[in-house]
């Protein structure tokens, strides 16, 4: 994709499919990065609610308004010195924290045999289903994000954005540890000797992170591992707010609606994109309380519907056609909310295999199902609406999103016959050849050419 010089995840989807259909593939790129603002806003407002002391949803309006204000005035740049500043931060702050944390006379053991901070499932717990499509969900799922894509199409080279990914995959890893580290610490802690006074339950589950670095590290630790998590989350939110407001800028506004668009309203677009954006994350993380669970779900539709088309368009393009990318779009839609979504009140029509009565819960990974269906709906579709049109079961004019050049096809058929039969005339091989050549023409070439011929 870099070498191709796209500057957005939408651009090769615009390229294959046509901006119409990139820019109904845009909706759920936006939905996906909407929740991840949301749980992004939502674990900051927590971390500012313990440090500061104040009102969750005010938390989480404040943080908006810092972020939206210096990405609004700074876009791309802003972005991008504060990442580097995200990267030492929650290094450091989180790494400072663990030993405070672990040496705690309030925490018990880590050992696994004391403390089972790692969770299990029985062997034959129909929850392993639900287990495994999650964990598909996030690594497949994980891939389609314009906030990946933003930093890998503006490195220099192609060279560049490889070693970018790979790099980044490891700082993953070990920014991680430290976050495990410490939700083993909450687990094995007890709260009755801290200032909060009991474990964290429910609702507060959230608050893990900040509670732990508060209660159980000197203060200044705290500061610097609560200053840290603050920056780390700003900086993410303002990555995301801006990769779905450019992608709608440049792919909706100018591609769709106004091809003629100036940079300068383009910019304009831009700016009101990322107040709407910034305004819809923020009533999903006031409404909807757990980090996690919005971190899966703005990932559910990206992986059904995003994730298949992607893969093909830049593995596979001459295999797909906007035929099948709208088919698949619509049925892959349909089948994940047919399969409900208990957590945000969408009942489940479809009671797949393991379906838990009780709390309305699919154990079997039906969101990889649904992945699969859109995929397979992708290429069958493609390749009927490319058999239909090639083989002239139905006329050109019937082809509304031009897809095939099947007027450009017929000509360089009927030039090829041209150049055989005229060679004929003038070299001319046996009768059998030259009546099968002039049955070819017959059927395919222009009346003059006939006569010629």
């Amino acid at each position: 994709m870099r070498e191709a010089g796209y500057v957005t995840m939408l651009d090769p989807l615009q390229n294959v499919l046509g901006r119409r259909m990139g820019g109904l593939l845009y909706f759920p790129a936006l939905m996906g990065e909407t929740f991840w603002s949301a749980a992004i806003l939502s674990a900051l407002g927590s971390t500012l609610a313990v440090i500061l002391n104040i009102n969750n949803t005010a938390s989480i309006l404040v943080s908006a308004g810092i972020a939206v204000i210096y990405t609004f005035l700074g876009g791309l740049y802003s972005v991008a010195y504060t990442d580097v500043v995200q990267f030492f931060c929650i290094f450091l702050g989180l790494w400072l924290a663990v030993p405070f944390c672990v040496m705690n006379e309030a925490v018990g053991s880590l050992a696994l045999n004391e403390t089972n901070w790692l969770g299990s499932m029985e062997p034959a717990s129909p929850e392993w289903g639900l287990w495994v499509d999650f964990w598909l969900l996030l690594i497949c799922g994980g891939i389609p994000w314009q906030v990946y894509f933003q930093r890998v199409l503006s490195c220099k080279t192609p060279k560049q954005a490889q070693m970018l990914s790979f790099s980044a995959s490891f700082g993953c890893i070990i920014s991680a540890v430290p976050a495990c580290i410490i939700g083993a610490v909450a687990l094995a802690a007890d709260w009755s000797h801290t200032s909060f006074g009991h474990t964290p339950m429910g609702y507060e589950s959230k608050l893990v992170l900040p509670l732990v670095m508060k209660n159980f590290t000197p203060e200044w630790v705290s500061l610097i591992g609560l200053g840290a998590v603050s920056a780390a989350v700003m900086s993410s939110a303002d990555s995301s707010i801006l990769s779905a407001s450019s992608m709608f800028a440049r792919n909706i506004y100018k591609n769709v609606f106004r091809q003629k668009a100036s940079d300068q309203e383009v910019i304009w677009v831009l700016r009101a994109s990322m107040v709407m954006v910034a305004s819809i994350a923020c009533t999903i993380g006031i409404v909807i309380h757990s980090i996690y669970y919005l971190f899966k779900l703005c990932g559910d539709l990206v992986y059904v519907i995003l994730f298949p088309q992607l893969l093909m368009v830049v593995h596979c393009r001459h295999y797909v056609n906007t035929y099948g990318s709208f088919m698949a779009f619509w049925i892959g839609l349909l089948v994940r909310i047919l399969g409900g979504e208990p957590q945000i009140g969408v009942p489940a029509t479809i009671h797949y295999p393991l379906y838990d009565e009780a709390t309305g819960q699919q154990n079997f990974p039906f969101r990889t199902a649904s992945m699969l269906i859109s995929f397979t709906s992708l290429v069958v579709f493609s390749a009927i609406a490319k058999f239909t049109f090639t083989r002239g079961l139905l006329p050109a004019r019937f082809d509304v999103c031009n897809c095939f050049d099947l007027e450009h096809t017929k000509n360089n058929k009927s030039e090829e016959l041209t150049t055989r039969t005229l060679s004929c005339v003038d070299q001319p091989g046996s009768p059998e050849e030259v009546v099968s050549l002039l049955n070819s023409a017959e059927k395919t070439l222009t009346p003059a050419i006939k006569e010629e011929a």
